[in-house]
């Protein structure tokens, strides 16, 4: 069996503290301080958070408000709700755990908490919601007559789909009794910030957690058009919401909004910048591809390989680096997320090429999997991958065929598990060329 040598272990650590770099600068304890607002003289301070950054963001703002500046802890309730696995030490906050990328009951008993801690506000009130990717799972408040296990069945539908995160939002706003701006107009009249971690291609508020505090661009009719793009198959009382006008979202003038700001404090632009100075560091040349690639996995797979391989033959050290959110469509059985499927596919486009290095991973540190914290982030390759995969009776052209992408690169000691990283700017892909 094909080893790796000093060189290669040398290049993955190298991608590797590339993609840290990239996590650390999405991190709330990077900026979230700086952003957090005055409280107020009077009135309370309603902190409401959800999604994977949900536990470190709303530890940072109790410290700063209870510890920093004094602020009396009666003037302080909220709620905060985390993936399971993401949940973080709170003192004074509660803190829970909900379903992702599939809601539970969790979700449901959050979504119902924050919505009534945002009724409750009044004028004299500060309501401030702390965002992050995830929350679209974890604050869940089916309209209608939709049940939990018909809004779980939609949630599946649209992860089968291969659908972009952005058409999977429009059709859940428009099931939700808080997605979609409601949580804003359950605020009103009381001054509410958003402070939001982006994990979305282009920084989209609107579906940034299916937009809970900001007008809605997206109609009924849309949703229904997504629907039937994808021909899925939804649950007689999702399709009666769509078909209903009284389900539409509430749309930019609407008075709820008056009081309302909406601040991105991290996004994944500032988490690629960070990547691209680390690369530079390192000794590559950066070539950077922005923050925003969106795609089938394995389609940009081999257009990244292209490139790592012209680079190659021109003989530049070079580093690509990218984010954004790839998409799977799923047509096997197996295990994997897109950066897994993206490091599989990549590694048959390069064909052991040497002196090439790569690392696709999720800066949540989970890529798919059965949802649970323990999935791995992504995936790393090197010119050996492939020599190692067949020495052990692996197929990669199989395992790529059944999006077995986790079983293939887990016998190699090849998966990216950092654990979950408590942030979410979506996909950091990092690409090493040594000639």
């Amino acid at each position: 069996m094909q080893q790796q040598d000093g060189a290669v272990a040398a290049r993955r650590a190298v991608a590797r503290s590339i993609f840290d770099a990239a996590v650390a600068r999405a991190h709330p304890r990077s900026w979230l301080v700086d952003n957090l607002p005055e409280p107020g003289r009077d009135g309370r301070l309603i902190l409401l958070a959800a999604g994977k950054a949900a536990g470190s963001m709303t530890a940072l703002a109790e410290a700063h408000y209870l510890d920093t500046l004094r602020l009396p802890p009666a003037r302080l309730l909220g709620h905060a709700v985390a993936r399971h696995g993401y949940e973080a030490p709170t003192r004074h906050i509660p803190m829970v755990a909900a379903g992702h990328p599939v809601p539970d009951q969790g979700s449901i008993d959050s979504a119902a908490h924050a919505l009534a801690l945002a009724s409750a506000a009044g004028p004299e009130d500060f309501v401030l919601v702390l965002l992050s990717g995830g929350g679209s799972a974890n604050w869940v408040a089916p309209a209608g007559t939709l049940t939990l296990a018909e809004k779980q069945a939609v949630n599946k539908a649209l992860l089968r789909s291969g659908a972009p995160i952005g058409e999977m939002n429009v059709v859940r706003k428009h099931l939700s009794r808080i997605k979609g701006g409601r949580l804003a107009l359950a605020a009103a009249p009381a001054r509410l910030l958003t402070l939001a971690v982006s994990d979305v291609p282009r920084d989209d508020p609107t579906a940034i957690a299916s937009g809970p505090t900001v007008p809605d661009p997206s109609t009924l009719e849309e949703a229904r058009a997504i629907v039937a793009r994808y021909r899925l198959a939804l649950p007689p009382a999702a399709e009666a919401l769509l078909a209903d006008a009284a389900s539409e979202t509430p749309k930019q003038g609407h008075p709820a909004f008056a009081g309302s700001e909406y601040r991105i404090a991290a996004r994944p632009a500032d988490a690629i910048a960070a990547a691209v100075r680390a690369a530079a560091e390192a000794g590559y040349e950066p070539i950077d591809l922005g923050p925003d690639l969106e795609g089938e996995a394995r389609e940009v797979a081999a257009v990244q390989a292209r490139h790592a391989l012209a680079l190659k033959a021109a003989g530049r050290r070079a580093a690509i680096i990218s984010g954004g959110e790839l998409t799977v469509t799923i047509a096997g059985d197996g295990r994997g997320g897109p950066n897994q499927e993206f490091a599989l596919a990549l590694a048959l486009a390069l064909d052991g090429a040497p002196g090439i290095v790569a690392l696709s991973g999720d800066t949540d540190g989970t890529d798919g999997g059965g949802g649970e914290a323990t999935d791995p982030a992504g995936a790393l390759i090197d010119e050996t991958t492939l020599a190692r995969a067949r020495a052990l009776g692996l197929d990669p052209a199989q395992s790529l065929r059944q999006n077995d992408s986790t079983g293939f690169f887990a016998p190699l000691g090849d998966l990216l598990e950092t654990g979950p990283t408590l942030t979410n700017v979506n996909d950091c892909r990092v690409i090493l060329i040594d000639p």
